[in-house]
């Protein structure tokens, strides 16, 4: 396992874009399925985005065409494209990782370490 820690996170108009990374200091990065989460306030934290240790990517249906995930195995580092930002976006954003690569990675509880989080806003 590793240490996660999210950057890029912001204040950005209705529109605009933000790209989220992650980075993770141990050694399970290139083997681990990765992925992630946000969680506004009142609510549950909800899937975003994934990426198995293939490359294959999913994306919540709220997100499709306008996120992408993508993984740096050499940079040990996560990231999240998001373009086309909406006020429903806002949220604290979590990247967590799945050293077992499990088929249920929108399910939370599957992963095994998070981040602190990062919060976007965007406002309308």
């Amino acid at each position: 396992q590793g240490h996660l820690t999210e950057s890029g996170g912001g204040f950005v108009q209705a529109g605009g874009s933000l790209r989220l990374s992650c980075t993770h200091s141990g050694t399970t990065f290139s083997t681990s399925s990765l992925g992630w989460f946000r969680q506004a306030p009142g609510e549950e934290r909800k899937f975003v985005a994934a990426i198995e240790k293939s490359g294959k990517t999913y994306l919540a249906d709220s997100v499709k065409g306008r996120f992408s995930i993508s993984r740096d195995n050499a940079k040990n580092t996560l990231y999240l494209q998001m373009n086309s930002l909406k006020p429903e976006d806002t949220a604290v954003y979590y990247c967590a990782e799945d050293t077992f690569g499990t088929t249920w990675y929108f399910v939370a509880n599957e992963y095994d370490y998070w981040g602190q989080g990062t919060q976007v806003t965007v406002s309308a």
